[in-house]
């Protein structure tokens, strides 16, 4: 299933990441706060959306819609819920 957001919205996919403390105990997911960090996956038409398919982005901690597709998580943003672009 394809999904193409609509206007002002990006379509992401988290960036997950293990965490591990400074004394090398590795959390597990319940004891982890939700990435805020995600690759671009579609964006909408609208010109107010600066990112670009494949570009990793830093978005606010509760914000976005959560949906299902093809078995995977991804989520919808708002244009101003994204904070930027994380660069190499």
């Amino acid at each position: 299933m394809k999904f193409k957001p609509l206007g002002e919205r990006a379509l992401v996919k988290m960036v997950e990441r293990e965490e591990t403390t400074a004394s090398g105990i590795v959390l597990p997911d319940t004891a982890k706060e939700k990435p805020q960090t995600a690759e671009v996956v579609a964006v909408g038409d609208a010109e107010e959306v600066k990112v670009g398919e494949g570009d990793v982005i830093v978005f606010a901690k509760y914000s976005g819609t959560e949906i299902k597709l093809n078995g995977e998580d991804y989520m919808i943003l708002d244009a101003d819920d994204i904070l930027g672009i994380v660069e190499d």
